[in-house]
């Protein structure tokens, strides 16, 4: 049987495998870690942009007409423009690179341990298209950065939410003694922690909203994800509290430990990276270690290359869209 046009859903165009993850008709903010970075250099002298051939595309470029003779563009080169990064920090810059997370992780691991870990340079690693934030396939899927990076000694990690999580984390990780790495969301960006009077404070985690039902741990987009889901079980009469952590190490391990022992609540972690290696790993071992045994659930990745494909299509199908979140839940709750 044919689907009538109008029960039809759109054809989504090629477009949609680097749209942003806003939603449509969702508030956004247009490019907000280049313009918190410039914003921030012009008190600080000492901060310089670096790029691999994607100033256009890390929101660099804005930094790079502000600042031109404090930008630096190293081409397609990434072990090149974190060994640059390191020298300049030895000079006392305090460096922001940035390139696509499949190519600052994989690419130029060696280099960020060796010239900038080892010897905790202040370097400040901004990544875009973290996780599945684009539907070109595993080259450019960066499913298991966090798993890399957070083998790194010394290295803080940060996943923000929204637009105003990025702006509030800029001048917070170049005040930071050391180096960071920072996933990034890009272009148009969505707003949504401003309605839940949020301040990022670097390694804290937030609670969003309390729930006597279901606990969400949360990182990174998945965070809205969250925030969209409880009001869906709303309907359902199912509570749902969220908890945010954008600092993913250090992680604030006291706070998620008095969060998870409130009640005898379901607790699920939701991230956008690999099942393997990232924040739901890190939470198990936390509670393992402490004695405290919720009924656990992940939602994130699967341990798999993923397909290429529009981004809806892609996040429904890996279970981190919201109605897939929605699902789980229920599923688990049955």
């Amino acid at each position: 049987m044919n689907t009538p046009a109008s029960q039809a859903k759109p054809r989504l165009t090629t477009s949609a495998m680097i749209a942003s993850i806003a939603a449509e008709g969702q508030r956004v903010k247009a490019a907000p870690f280049g313009k918190a970075l410039v914003e921030l250099a012009r008190d600080r002298t000492d901060i310089v942009g670096l790029t691999a051939d994607l100033g256009k595309y890390t929101d660099l470029h804005l930094f790079a007409h502000a600042y031109p003779e404090r930008f630096f563009q190293m081409g397609m080169a990434e072990q090149l423009l974190m060994a640059a990064a390191g020298g300049m920090a030895k000079e006392g810059f305090v460096p922001f690179a940035t390139t696509y997370a499949v190519f600052g992780t994989r690419r130029a691991y060696d280099f960020i341990h060796q010239v900038i870990a080892e010897e905790n340079l202040n370097v400040k690693i901004c990544c875009a298209l973290p996780g599945l934030t684009t539907g070109y396939g595993p080259s450019h899927q960066a499913t298991e950065d966090l798993a890399m990076m957070r083998g790194i000694p010394g290295l803080t990690i940060v996943d923000p939410c929204d637009a105003l999580d990025l702006e509030q984390a800029v001048p917070q990780i170049a005040a930071h003694a050391g180096p960071v790495y920072m996933r990034l969301a890009r272009g148009n960006v969505p707003l949504v922690l401003d309605e839940y009077d949020y301040k990022f404070e670097l390694g804290k985690v937030k609670l969003l909203r309390g729930g006597s039902d279901v606990l969400i741990i949360s990182s990174g987009f998945m965070t809205m994800r969250a925030l969209e889901a409880a009001a869906q079980l709303k309907t359902d009469a199912v509570d749902v509290a969220v908890l945010h952590v954008p600092t993913i190490k250090p992680l604030d391990e006291a706070s998620i430990l008095d969060e998870v022992k409130r009640s005898g609540r379901l607790v699920v972690v939701a991230e956008n990276h690999s099942v393997i290696g990232g924040l739901g790993e890190a939470i198990a071992s936390v509670l393992l270690r402490s004695g405290v045994s919720p009924t656990y659930r992940q939602i994130a990745l699967p341990d798999a290359f993923l397909d290429a494909g529009a981004l809806p299509t892609l996040h429904d199908r890996y279970g981190i869209s919201t109605d897939a979140v929605c699902r789980r839940i229920k599923e688990w709750l049955r």
